[in-house]
């Protein structure tokens, strides 16, 4: 690759650990892999942190309620992050807890920093309180909401809509209220800072409403971080979880100054639509303050629903991921997750549909390719790649005519975290070396020593096609793409950028080929069931 490597740090949401992770936990976190995994494959120096929420009131009440206390309980319940992850081959490059004494540091050392600036005062609060969703809302949210809902006496969490909590007691608060202006101004002057499009909108409909000054300490309970200039006040906890992203690189830490140049700002955020008001409002507002570069986007995903709705416990349609994953395989499951769900609208999920999924796209396009391609190898080259001089390999065919305009759309589709249209294009290239091989009929060419050496052209160009797909299924299925070019007697080659990688003729010639199992068995839908 000519450039130079350039920095890329992109983040998931920390996750509370009240719970086992979920399917929409895994999603987030799925998301952010990809991109992630495009990132290396194309030459730029990663850095991937995700991470677990260990503080607030949640957490505590959580706790006591299995005879723990709370650092038990999230000692208890953060293996099972872990565990999905590993499960689903996600290749962050750090896990950070917030528990742990770099974050502690690095928290308080940003609140002094902020105390220090005139952004916080000391006042008190009385307001109503989301304990399940650790959010602040003020009377007139709950009223409108409440409002809407048809019942004008209740006092329901407008997110989440549980019972609220009424919250008396002192606090530290920041003077949200004064970055209004500042805040609109960087969202016209960097649209790309909120994406998709519906999410900006919202954003600045919030925004433009007005903003009142954010309550950043409690009182009424002790499991957080204690503010280093009152410690009867401990930190709130999405004030505490949202630097984070700062503390993984170095922020506060004398010794890594240099990483927290390199890294900061981070250049995406992937969340969910439920967070926007935290990582786009409250986030850049506290940097502003402090005059720390923002970060370069925040990318906001919909909801997973099944039948129309949103997927919980209490609804009955909670779907655990591993049971999706004994059932499908970690490729088939990245897969589905990536191309199958419009990644900024709320997307519809079933059994049914990612079996059609992974029957039309991976077992009868790309998992038939395959085995069709490396057996013909194996039946007429003695299980070797074609060797073909270099002026039949520079000959176009619609193949390599497809390969080589491929880069661009689905370098764009990528960095708008349009999976789907990524994986599209990569499918195009499959189907057309599906269609290519009925058109050419290598089994009618191998039955004369006249066409020999079209047969050996004809075979190298489905094998360079299958080559060049791998690559590109990377970030989507990366052990299948491993395997697909180890049968090829290929190892995965990274230094030199994907545009660079899938220019067409890089085939290793007279290279052994390996047939495998069918990487994709066709599954009978009928027969497919969750486990209980």
């Amino acid at each position: 690759m000519d450039q130079e490597r350039q920095s890329f740090y992109i983040t998931t949401p920390i996750y509370y650990v009240n719970a086992k992770p979920h399917l929409g936990t895994a999603y987030t976190t799925l998301l952010t892999d990809a991109r992630a995994r495009f990132e290396r494959i194309d030459g730029q120096d990663v850095h991937f942190l995700t991470g677990s929420d260990e503080h607030g009131e949640k957490i505590a009440k959580s706790a006591a309620k299995h005879d723990m206390s709370p650092q038990q309980w999230t000692d208890y319940m953060v293996p099972a992050f872990h565990e999905l992850w590993e499960k689903l081959n996600i290749s962050n490059d750090d896990f950070i807890r917030t528990t742990e004494e770099r974050h502690t540091k690095a928290v308080q050392y940003f609140l002094e920093k902020l105390k220090d600036s005139g952004y916080l005062y000391k006042s008190s609060y009385d307001g109503w309180y989301c304990i399940p969703e650790e959010t602040y809302f003020t009377e007139t949210q709950v009223r409108h909401h409440n409002e809407a809902e048809g019942d004008a006496e209740a006092h329901k969490c407008p997110d989440c809509g549980r019972d609220l909590v009424r919250v008396e007691e002192d606090s530290w608060f920041f003077k949200l209220s004064e970055f209004q202006d500042k805040l609109l101004k960087h969202y016209e002057e960097h649209p790309e800072f909120i994406q998709p499009e519906i999410r900006r909108n919202e954003v600045l409909s919030f925004v433009r409403g007005g903003l009142n000054d954010l309550s950043i300490s409690r009182t009424s309970f002790d499991w957080g971080i204690p503010l280093s200039f009152d410690d009867e006040h401990v930190t709130y906890v999405w004030v505490d979880a949202l630097i984070n992203y700062l503390t993984a690189v170095g922020y506060g830490n004398p010794d890594m100054q240099e990483n927290l140049h390199k890294r900061w700002p981070a250049n995406m955020h992937v969340i969910g639509k439920d967070i926007i008001r935290f990582h786009c409002v409250i986030w850049p507002a506290m940097l502003m303050a402090l005059d720390l570069p923002l970060p370069k986007s925040v990318f906001v995903h919909g909801f997973l629903l099944v039948k129309g709705e949103k997927m919980s416990k209490s609804r009955g349609n909670a779907i655990d991921p591993l049971d999706l994953l004994n059932i499908f395989g970690v490729d088939a499951y990245r897969y589905y997750f990536l191309t199958d769900v419009s990644h900024g609208q709320d997307g519809s999920i079933s059994l049914e549909r990612m079996a059609q999924v992974y029957n039309a796209d991976l077992a009868n396009s790309w998992g038939n390719l395959c085995s069709r391609a490396l057996n013909m190898s194996a039946k007429y080259f003695d299980g070797k790649t074609p060797q073909l001089d270099a002026e039949e390999i520079a000959k176009t065919t619609v193949l390599s005519s497809k390969a080589e305009k491929m880069y661009e759309p689905y370098a764009e589709a990528i960095r708008k975290m349009d999976f789907g249209e990524a994986a599209h294009i990569v499918l195009d290239l499959i189907d057309a070396a599906n269609l290519y091989i009925e058109q050419m009929a290598p089994w009618s060419l191998a039955k004369s020593e006249a066409t020999q050496g079209e047969l050996a052209f004809v075979i190298y160009n489905i094998l360079e096609s299958i080559r060049i797909a791998a690559y590109y299924y990377m970030p989507f299925m990366p052990e299948t793409s491993k395997e697909v070019l180890s049968r090829l007697s290929l190892e995965p080659d990274f230094s030199k950028g994907l545009q660079d990688l899938t220019q067409w003729g890089q085939l290793k010639q007279g290279a052994d080929v390996q047939k495998g199992e069918a990487l994709f068995p066709r599954l009978d839908v009928e027969k497919i069931e969750l486990g209980n």
